[in-house]
C-alpha cells in the first residue's frame, strides 16, 4: 500500500472538504479518497493509544472543522476521554491441562487464545477444576439455566459459542426459546465472558466452531495477545473480571474433553435440553501462568455537531468507529498493518460525508451529532464510555444511526435490516429504501449477531432506538450478478476480516455504499426536523428502559 504523509493527508482533508467544492449529495469519489488516507500505512492500523490513534483523531479533527461543524465533544473541545487498560500477553510459562496427573500442553494461538481484562502483571491459575457449562446462558424469562445453581467459583468454565437453539432439531426442548437462527445477546462472547464472572469462575474458555461465531479461528486472535477494557474513576463501580478469557480451538477442545472420558459432539446435544446440568471433568485441571504486559492509556472519541435550531437539547446521532487492528504479525506478503480500510474507514468516511451534505443544509431543528468511536474492535468501549457518561442526555437522544462495513460492489437492489422486529426505525428505512427503488431484505446470516456486534447496542442497551447498517449480515441483490454476486462478495470480504487485506481499494465501485449512506440522510433529515420520537417494538427487550425516561421528552 502506498504510504500517504500524515501532511498530506490533511492537505488531501482540505481538498476534498473545500467549501467550493461541496455539492449536497454523498460522493463515492470522496468516500474512497477518505478510506485512502485513513487506512494507509502512515496511520499504523489506527489501534487505540498508538501513534496511528494520534493521527487519525488529529485527521477527524481537522475535517470537521474544515466542514465548518462545532466541536461537540468535552469541555467544548472535540473528544471524550476514555481511559483505557490495555494488555498483552506475553510468552507463557505454563499453559496447560492436567489429566490424572499427566499434563497436556496448549499452544496460544493453536489450540487457545488467552487474553485478560484484568490489570496485573501476571495471569496464574494453578490446577484449577474445569466445568462445562453448556452455553453458559441464565435466563429466566425464556426459561433456561445452564448452571441449575453449580457453584462455578474458583474453576474453569468450558462452554459453547451462540445461542442454545442454534443447533436445534425439531421436537428438542430449546426449539423457540431463544431466536432460532438470529443471534440474541446471550450467545455472544461477552455476554458469557460477564455471566461467568458474574459466577465467580476465574476463566472462561468458549468453543470455537465458525459456523456458531460467525468468523473462523484467525479472526479470534488478536495482533500481540492484546486486550482493552474501560477503567472506572470509581472501582466499585467495575464488574467483575475473569483472570483468563479466550477461546478452545474446536478440535482442542475435543481433545480435552476426550481425555475426560466425554464427547464433544454428545455434550452439544445435551446442552440443547432444558434439564441440561454441568458437567464437570472428572480428574482434569488447568494451569496457567502467564507473564502480562499492562499499559494505561487514554483513548479519544471525536465528536461534532450541528446544533439543532428550535430543539437543540434534542439530538440525532449519526455513527462509525474510528479503530481498526493496528500492527500485528507479517502476513505471507510481509504486510504488518492491518488497515481497516471496510471496517471501518469506510463507515466513518460516510459519517463525514453526512456532516458535509448537513453542514451545505439548512440548519436542521433538533441537533445532530457526528460521532467516531474509539476500541469498537476491543469490545465496543468507546460507545459503552459514552453510554456511561453521555456527552448529550440519553433520554432526549433520538436515534442511533450506525454504519460499520459497507459493500464495494456496485448497486444493489435491496437494503439488508439487522436486527429485525426491533424498532419502528425499521419503517423509515423501508420508506427510504423505496424511494432508492430498492427493497428491505432482513439479515439472511442472523446467527452472527451482528445486532450485539456494532456501537449502536451500547446506546440500545440505555433505551436509545438505534439503526445499524452492515453488509457482513448477508449478500446483498446486486444489480449486476444478483444475490450470486452479493454471496461472492461477502465470501471474498470475510477472508480479510481483520486482517491485512482489508486495504483500500481503486477499483472498489462504491455508488451503493453511498446510495446506503444517502439512506441515513433522509432518515436523520427526517428525524431532524420533526418532532417525532421513534419507539421500540412491543416485543423488544429494550422497550422497557426506554419507557423509564417517557417523560423527560
Amino acid at each position: 500500500m502506498k504510504i500517504i504523509s500524515f501532511m498530506s493527508a490533511l492537505l488531501i482533508a482540505a481538498t476534498i472538504f473545500g467549501a467550493a467544492a461541496f455539492a449536497a449529495e454523498v460522493d463515492p469519489r470522496r468516500l474512497s479518497d477518505i478510506v485512502r488516507v485513513l487506512a494507509s500505512d502512515e496511520f499504523e492500523g489506527r489501534s487505540p493509544g498508538t501513534k496511528g490513534e494520534e493521527k487519525t483523531v488529529d485527521y477527524l479533527i481537522q475535517t470537521f472543522r474544515g466542514l465548518g461543524l462545532e466541536p461537540g465533544g468535552e469541555r467544548g473541545g472535540w473528544t471524550q476521554d476514555v481511559p483505557l487498560l490495555r494488555t498483552q500477553m506475553q510468552t507463557p510459562r505454563t499453559l496447560q491441562f492436567t489429566v490424572e496427573g499427566k499434563s497436556r500442553r496448549f499452544v496460544q494461538a493453536k489450540d487457545i487464545y488467552l487474553s485478560t481484562i484484568r490489570n496485573s502483571q501476571s495471569a496464574t491459575i494453578k490446577d484449577a477444576p474445569i466445568v462445562f457449562v453448556g452455553y453458559g446462558v441464565t435466563a429466566p424469562e425464556r426459561q433456561w439455566d445452564d448452571f441449575k445453581g453449580v457453584d462455578v467459583r474458583g474453576k474453569v468454565v468450558v462452554c459453547l459459542v451462540n445461542d442454545p437453539d442454534f443447533s436445534a432439531q425439531p421436537g428438542e426442548d430449546v426449539v423457540g426459546k431463544f431466536g432460532d437462527r438470529r443471534m440474541t445477546y446471550y450467545g455472544r462472547w461477552t455476554y458469557k465472558f460477564e455471566e461467568a464472572a458474574r459466577r465467580g469462575a476465574v476463566a472462561a474458555l468458549i468453543v470455537h466452531d465458525t459456523e456458531g461465531a460467525g468468523y473462523g479461528w484467525s479472526t479470534v486472535i488478536a495482533p500481540d495477545g492484546e486486550n482493552y477494557a474501560l477503567l472506572h474513576a470509581d472501582r466499585a463501580q467495575a464488574p467483575p473480571t475473569l483472570k483468563l478469557q479466550g477461546w478452545l480451538e474446536g478440535e482442542a477442545a475435543a481433545e480435552m474433553l476426550r481425555s475426560a472420558g466425554l464427547n464433544l459432539s454428545e455434550l452439544r446435544r445435551q446442552a440443547r435440553r432444558a434439564d441440561f446440568s454441568p458437567v464437570e471433568l472428572k480428574d482434569v485441571t488447568f494451569t496457567a501462568d502467564v507473564p502480562v504486559k499492562t499499559e494505561k492509556t487514554v483513548s479519544r472519541n471525536v465528536l461534532a455537531k450541528i446544533t439543532g435550531s428550535e430543539h437543540p437539547d434534542e439530538t440525532v446521532m449519526l455513527a462509525a468507529h474510528w479503530d481498526a487492528y493496528g500492527i500485528g504479525a507479517p502476513d505471507a506478503q510481509g504486510r504488518r498493518v492491518r488497515p481497516g480500510a471496510n471496517d471501518d474507514a469506510l463507515g466513518l468516511a460516510g459519517v463525514i460525508e453526512l456532516a458535509r451534505v448537513f453542514k451545505d443544509e439548512p440548519k436542521p431543528k433538533r441537533t445532530l451529532v457526528f460521532t467516531a468511536w474509539t476500541a469498537e474492535e476491543r469490545g465496543l468501549i468507546g460507545s459503552q464510555a459514552y453510554a456511561a457518561q453521555p456527552l448529550y442526555p440519553l433520554s432526549k437522544t433520538v436515534a442511533n444511526l450506525t454504519l460499520d462495513i459497507l459493500q464495494t460492489a456496485g448497486f444493489a437492489r435491496d437494503v439488508l435490516l439487522v436486527g429485525a422486529g426491533q424498532s419502528d426505525l425499521e419503517d423509515d428505512l423501508a420508506r427510504a429504501a423505496a424511494a432508492q427503488d430498492r427493497t428491505i431484505t432482513p439479515e439472511t446470516l442472523p446467527e452472527r449477531g451482528l445486532f450485539y456486534r456494532a456501537d449502536h447496542f451500547s446506546l440500545a442497551r440505555q433505551g436509545v432506538p438505534v439503526l445499524l447498517l452492515m453488509a457482513l449480515s448477508g449478500a446483498a441483490d446486486m444489480k449486476e450478478g444478483g444475490r450470486a454476486a452479493g454471496e461472492k462478495w461477502l465470501a471474498d470480504y470475510m477472508k480479510c476480516y481483520h486482517q491485512t487485506c482489508d486495504a483500500w481499494d481503486a477499483n472498489w465501485d462504491l455508488r451503493g455504499a453511498a446510495q446506503d449512506v444517502e439512506l441515513f440522510r433522509t432518515i436523520a433529515s427526517e428525524l431532524a426536523n420533526s418532532n417525532r420520537w421513534p419507539e421500540w417494538r412491543s416485543e423488544s427487550e429494550f422497550r422497557a428502559i426506554r419507557a423509564k425516561s417517557k417523560s423527560a421528552r
